[in-house]
């Protein structure tokens, strides 16, 4: 499994999953997409670990939405996928906020699982 395609259907299955979490406001079923150890950077001061995604998530406003854009994606083993991204994140009360992500999912034996999850703001 080495194609640009199955890269992508893999972090898609990931990352469709997120976003609907995200959208529907549900911080624990986020945190549950994560490895039980992944390390999280988004706009605020990492964490490692589900609880820290589900405190970062659960912080977040009602209404918040994610729309993706997959920019590149490698599969480095089996079992590990890096993918790109451009997420944007959209407020019912404030601008859009453009970001990229950069993420690794790993292939546990019940299915993929973030293990790293990135964010940078655009220069």
């Amino acid at each position: 499994m080495n194609s640009t395609t199955d890269s992508e259907a893999i972090l898609r299955g990931v990352l469709d999953q997120w976003k609907a979490a995200v959208d529907a406001h549900e911080p624990q079923r986020a945190a549950s997409l994560f490895t039980e150890d992944a390390i999280f950077q988004g706009l605020h001061p990492y964490s490692v670990g589900r609880q820290g995604v589900a405190d970062y998530y659960d912080s977040q406003p009602l209404g918040l939405t994610a729309a993706y854009r997959i920019l590149e994606t490698r599969q480095l083993t089996d079992d590990l996928v890096l993918g790109y991204l451009t997420v944007n994140f959209s407020f019912t009360d404030r601008p859009t906020l453009s970001v990229y992500l950069s993420t690794l999912v790993k292939r546990a034996t019940d299915g993929w699982y973030i293990s790293h999850y990135q964010v940078s703001r655009p220069d």
